[in-house]
């Protein structure tokens, strides 16, 4: 129990929660940095919509694809050194970027982007849940979750500024300084356990675990459980959403039909920032205090979300200006945050053995759809043509009605997905 950590030890321990979360916020400025410089971008490079789709996308291939390898890095070199050594690459991969001459490597610097951020978050809900208890799981996710929102906030706006003050490619190569600094603050200082920290093992927090699976039966063991698969379309087409609007699209689509400022588009997107910063804690309430269950958020959050995409697909070009602030806040608090309780659900649905790779393989979901969509909508609005360099208004058009199916499915899978939540008394 946390209760039966030192004083010193429970103050440690948000040490490590800060430093974790600050990497968590260069994963999620790496992640949705493309939508505000997509056209500076596509100007220096001489990138057709489709290669910056796949420039946007570049990054969640590794990602999606090192989640399982996350866990294994995971259990046998630990967190801190699995994190360290990840965002050094990172930051190669964000230098690489800014010195890219052109989009080949581009492309290959945001591979190494996508690699190098790819462990942080399954080796921190490690971390967590060795340093925090069990009942506080949902709200720690939660806050750490809101904490990439502060990295979707600095991606937007301060990012806009940013650029147009010393340019997109010393934007990268600043942004690649600061994640090597993260990469020895985590070497210096974050333990992976209690016990890493000096304390005795009868002092740690500790749940009592059955005797691990090997990786190919908590694998198969995973992939067998019905209930693991609405929580995975759920989050595939859920995720596209999110990445493909807010991670990339939706910054040209304001400039180009709205004819706006590149920072006031970045004020705009800043809003889903917003939303994911409170909507994380708050859907973590919400499930744990207010419902006591997981499925009614996700349904909720889901229909939001499919109201939200109705009017970008159906409306796109007059969408009052104040509206599409709500639009991109209420995008971050259900596309964003809901992913916190869809992620407890995955924990709670299988046996504590395997909880680390059910966190993995769910993992792939989201970044496969971001994956995937973010190029499929670039193809869409590359096959409507252009107007002048911008693209058309019927491009978005069709690229967001792709978006309201995928908003659509999502809604359905969520009234398939399992209870699990279980009332263990007052929560910590």
């Amino acid at each position: 129990m946390t209760s039966s950590l030192p004083r010193h030890a429970k103050r440690y321990r948000w040490l490590i929660f800060g430093i974790l979360s600050t990497g968590y916020i260069l994963v999620f400025f790496h992640r949705l940095c493309p939508a505000v410089v997509a056209m500076d971008m596509m100007h220096d490079l001489h990138a057709s919509g489709p290669l910056v789709g796949l420039l946007g996308s570049a990054y969640f291939y590794p990602y999606a694809l090192m989640q399982i390898p996350t866990g294994l890095l995971s259990d046998s070199w630990g967190p801190r050194r699995t994190i360290s050594l990840f965002l050094i690459i990172a930051c190669a991969g964000s230098i690489l970027l800014g010195m890219a001459p052109s989009t080949t490597w581009a492309v290959i610097g945001r591979v190494l982007v996508g690699l190098g951020v790819s462990t942080l978050f399954v080796c921190t809900l490690k971390v967590l849940s060795q340093w925090f208890h069990a009942r506080e799981f949902a709200f720690m996710t939660g806050i750490f979750m809101s904490m990439g929102g502060l990295g979707s906030l600095l991606a937007a706006s301060p990012l806009a500024y940013l650029s147009a003050m010393i340019g997109w490619r010393t934007s990268f190569l600043l942004v690649g300084g600061i994640t090597l600094l993260v990469a020895l603050l985590v070497w210096l200082f974050v333990r992976d356990t209690p016990s890493d920290f000096g304390l005795m093992e009868k002092e740690r927090h500790s749940e009592t675990c059955p005797a691990a699976l090997s990786l190919t039966k908590g694998i198969r063991k995973v992939f067998t459980e019905p209930a693991f698969w609405p929580i995975a379309i759920w989050f595939f087409f859920n995720s596209a959403i999110y990445f493909s609007f807010i991670g990339l699209w939706g910054g040209p689509y304001l400039l180009h039909v709205y004819a706006i400022s590149k920072a006031e588009a970045g004020t705009i997107l800043s809003l889903s920032a917003i939303g994911l910063m409170v909507g994380s804690p708050l859907v973590s309430a919400l499930s744990n205090r207010v419902f006591r269950a997981r499925k009614p958020v996700l349904v909720l959050s889901s229909i939001i979300a499919l109201c939200l995409t109705a009017p970008l697909a159906f409306a796109t070009a007059s969408i009052p200006l104040p509206a599409l602030y709500l639009i991109c806040l209420g995008l971050g608090a259900t596309t964003g945050a809901t992913v916190v309780i869809a992620f407890t659900a995955v924990k709670e649905l299988f046996p504590l053995q395997i909880s680390g790779t059910a966190t993995g393989l769910i993992n792939l979901f989201p970044f496969a759809g971001g994956a995937v969509f973010q190029p499929v909508l670039g193809l869409a609005l590359e096959r409507n043509g252009h107007v002048a360099e911008n693209f058309t208004t019927a491009g978005y058009t069709e690229a967001f009605f792709i978006l309201f199916l995928c908003a659509a499915i999502a809604c359905c899978s969520s009234y398939f997905v399992r209870e699990t939540f279980v009332n263990e008394g007052p929560d910590q």
